[in-house]
């Protein structure tokens, strides 16, 4: 390398190498920029590498749009591009290949658990309707009776697209004069006259827990946390399910669904096999399990805290048991430990 071109290279070397040029092809663009339309020969001696090198280098540097090679001329010659244009053609291969780099980028920020501290009243509820709005298969919502009209219109787009939904209003003075139709908005309700935390679960992914007094907007150090982690949110879940349900009043439940039906949310299937059998009718199951299995049977038993009557030896159970004519088995939802098998789907149908 001349010291013609040292002295030109040092702020250019560092640029160049953060787009991952080696040091031997930075030295040989180096040396074409500085002779501008030159011979193999004499860039090979200006940047101190053999020809072969120098033939191999002038090719990625000419698929990269630095450089031409002018493969007819004899001997072949180099030539360097205009900067301006250069630096376009690189910019032209980065803008290629951003919708690649976002597509992951998505990906793996989708994958990736979020933990947020919101200490607004109006975050807490713009959050709430956004996960209503994304949840796709259930949600669970314990709130201050008087936040329900704010997100009352929300719930109803939700059941309106299948959702089980699960609703607990907290501080009603007399949960018996409640006085709303809430056969539109949520599976079940419940009403208890406490100040409970406010909380909502969607999907089992996605969730927010937080102190009651963030919903009056009072206090100055008032806040909510929000997750979106599978094992967080379970465990959020099981909270407002295993501490918050039973203690509140039931005063809404759904009427059951038409039969024969298939259910991919194996809570919402248990909620209609105990509302059915709870009016006398004998149920089928068919089920697909996570590991590829098929059932069969008669649901012998349904083991669920949604309705009353409660029907489960603990608080967080929630299974089917079936009798596939010469075994009885034990059907659990996603994330089972205790049954048995793992429903992906289930297809209840009344009983022949």
């Amino acid at each position: 390398m001349t010291q013609s071109s040292q002295m030109n290279a040092p702020d250019i070397r560092a640029e160049l190498a953060v787009f991952g040029f080696s040091d031997t092809e930075i030295d040989t663009y180096l040396a074409i920029l500085a002779q501008d339309e030159t011979t193999t020969r004499a860039i090979s001696e200006e940047a101190d590498v053999t020809q072969r090198a120098v033939y191999n280098i002038a090719e990625r540097l000419q698929d990269r749009g630095l450089v031409r090679v002018k493969e007819h001329a004899s001997p072949t010659t180099i030539k360097a591009l205009p900067p301006a244009e250069a630096i376009e053609n690189l910019s032209e291969r980065l803008e290629s290949i951003q919708p690649s780099l976002e597509e992951t980028y998505n990906e793996t920020a989708s994958e990736s658990p979020e933990i947020q501290i919101v200490r607004a009243r109006e975050t807490a509820v713009k959050r709430l309707r956004e996960a209503i709005e994304c949840a796709q298969q259930e949600v669970a919502i314990a709130i201050p009776e008087d936040v329900y009209p704010e997100i009352e219109a929300d719930l109803r787009a939700a059941k309106e697209r299948g959702l089980f939904v699960l609703l607990l209003l907290g501080e009603c003075e007399d949960p018996g004069a409640v006085d709303r139709d809430y056969g539109s908005v949520a599976d079940v309700v419940r009403c208890w006259g406490q100040n409970l935390q406010f909380l909502y679960v969607t999907d089992d992914d996605d969730a927010m827990i937080g102190e009651a007094t963030i919903m009056g907007g009072t206090h100055a150090d008032e806040h909510a946390v929000y997750v979106s982690e599978g094992n967080l949110a379970g465990s959020i879940f099981s909270v407002f399910i295993g501490a918050f349900w039973p203690a509140a009043t039931e005063v809404f439940v759904t009427n059951p669904d038409p039969l024969p039906q298939t259910f991919e949310w194996f809570r919402n299937a248990t909620l209609q096999a105990a509302l059915h059998r709870r009016d006398g009718l004998e149920l089928h199951a068919e089920v697909d399990t996570a590991r590829g299995e098929h059932l069969s049977g008669t649901i012998t038993e349904v083991n669920q805290q949604f309705v009353e009557p409660r029907t489960t030896d603990f608080s967080l159970q929630n299974n089917l048991i079936l009798d596939t004519g010469y075994e009885t088995v034990s059907v659990g939802g996603p994330g089972s430990f205790i049954e048995e098998y793992e429903a992906e789907s289930i297809t209840l149908s009344p009983e022949s």
